[in-house]
């Protein structure tokens, strides 16, 4: 499966089997997770086998099987950086047969944070629940291309490939608040989602790259 085409199969799954994460793949993800930390200056780390990244009552009714789980953390004013990489990841996994759900506000933050190694000024802004999901989870309710995108003139197939990729993105709570103009080979997003605007930024330009192919546009 190429990340494309994880693209296009990856939905939110909240629900687990109890099933390990053989070390083969733990490894990969690591690797993977070190270049991104590298790159652009994040500390994001993979926690295994543990199960405290949700309290009682949100493992009883919406987090069930939960033990493996991507941190996603950085300095402050980094938000962008790990929404774009945590995207990278979720689809990685998905090409190794995994499912994830990105959460950003009903997890275990203490818990969490303890597990995180943290530096001065990093912070947690959300997590990435990762493994084999008792189902493949479903396409999210998704708005028009037209709502979410204006292109100056007649728009060429890489940027109503880039909106299409960008409409398949995971935003918080699925508001898709974002907005994607062009103009030439010029192209700009913009989103306003409340604390989750950054990170929902770094999602979307990521989908938008993976659609459009990063040669045929430049960010503005």
């Amino acid at each position: 499966m190429t990340i494309i085409e994880a693209m296009e199969k990856r939905h939110t799954v909240r629900k687990y089997q109890d099933k390990k994460i053989p070390v083969e793949v733990v490894e990969k993800l690591n690797q993977r997770i070190k270049d991104l930390n590298m790159e652009h200056n994040t500390n994001m780390s993979l926690v295994t086998e543990n199960t405290e990244a949700f309290n009682f009552m949100i493992k009883l009714i919406l987090a069930k099987g939960v033990k493996n789980y991507l941190i996603l953390a950085a300095k402050e004013g980094s938000d962008e950086a790990l929404g774009y990489c945590s995207t990278d990841i979720m689809l990685y996994a998905q090409t190794l047969g995994l499912n994830s759900w990105w959460v950003g506000g009903t997890f275990s933050r203490g818990k969490v944070a303890d597990n995180a190694n943290l530096k001065a000024n990093e912070k947690v802004i959300g997590i990435i629940a990762l493994g084999y999901g008792t189902e493949q989870g479903k396409p999210h309710k998704s708005k028009a291309a037209s709502e979410v995108s204006i292109y100056k003139g007649d728009a060429p197939a890489w940027f109503d490939n880039g909106v299409k990729a960008a409409l398949l993105a995971p935003t918080a709570l699925n508001h898709q608040k974002f907005m994607i103009t062009g103009e030439e080979s010029r192209v700009q997003i913009t989103c306003d989602n409340g604390i989750f605007t950054s990170a929902d930024l770094g999602i979307v330009k990521y989908h938008f790259e993976l659609g459009a192919g990063k040669d045929n546009f430049q960010w503005v």
